[in-house]
């Protein structure tokens, strides 16, 4: 059985930020340096047997610090090769990615810098997760809507904002990465939504449901994105919306299919 993935992806600085520490994966796109013309919706289609990744990074560590480990993460996302071994595949990113970011930080004499990274991973087999950090992924279907990402952070009293205890940036020397996998089936009609926290601060999941309902994938991450704008808009907001669908066959290849089944019933 073969599936579609329809996504659409938004990228926005926010009402309060000076510049957008966000980036993103879109099979191979991301946002390339100094980059501000990028038409969004950014849409397009991924196939269960050619495979591909979506995910988001949200950077920190200063504006220009945390722009540029995102973009670095998602550069470095641009040349993954899932292969039939997901997991190991983004284990190897997730260790690629830290040491380029660790690497520019130290060539560029940065004392503090780092991104998130929620990503969704496509194959013949089915869907895996992989993230770093408070970037969240969520699974949208009739039941409702559920994070399905972990949120690495330290939770401290008095704390609204919980500090992160993982990113993409740490040295080697001071802490081990442990990125959070986790695998699935497709299923027709499944919804994902890969987001940084420019959105989940300002929505809450009854209000990103309400969205994820519309079936246009374009159109969905389009009134997130306006969503979040209206609650306040105080941080970038970066969107992934991506729909599941499984691909029908034509008349020519169920009855080759068909054929073909029959061969292997006569051996």
């Amino acid at each position: 059985m073969r599936y579609q993935i329809q996504y659409a992806c938004v990228s926005h600085i926010g009402l309060v930020r000076r510049a957008n520490q966000d980036n993103y994966i879109c099979d191979t796109i991301y946002m390339k340096h100094g980059r501000s013309d990028v038409q969004y919706p950014l849409c397009g289609m991924l196939d269960s047997d050619s495979g591909g990744v979506l995910g988001v990074f949200d950077g920190m560590g200063g504006e220009q610090c945390g722009e540029d480990a995102s973009r670095i993460a998602a550069q470095e996302a641009s040349a993954i090769q899932i292969g039939d071994q997901p997991v190991a595949a983004l284990s190897e990113y997730c260790r690629r990615a830290n040491a380029e970011i660790c690497r520019f930080a130290r060539e560029n004499g940065i004392s503090s810098t780092g991104t998130t990274a929620a990503m969704l991973a496509f194959d013949r087999q089915g869907v895996t997760l992989c993230n770093v950090g408070d970037s969240r992924i969520f699974h949208y279907t009739a039941g409702g809507l559920e994070q399905i990402s972990m949120d690495h952070v330290i939770e401290l009293p008095g704390r609204a904002k919980p500090p992160l205890s993982q990113n993409l940036g740490i040295e080697p020397r001071e802490m081990r990465i442990d990125p959070y996998f986790s695998q699935g089936a497709y299923n027709d009609g499944d919804v994902y939504l890969i987001c940084s926290d420019g959105l989940t601060d300002m929505l809450n999941e009854q209000e990103i449901a309400s969205c994820l309902n519309i079936p246009d994938v374009a159109d969905a991450a389009a009134a997130l994105l306006q969503r979040a704008l209206a609650a306040g808009g105080r941080d970038n907001v970066t969107v992934i919306v991506c729909r599941v669908r499984r691909e029908r066959m034509s008349i020519l290849e169920r009855v080759q299919s068909a054929i073909s089944s029959l061969s292997v019933g006569n051996m």
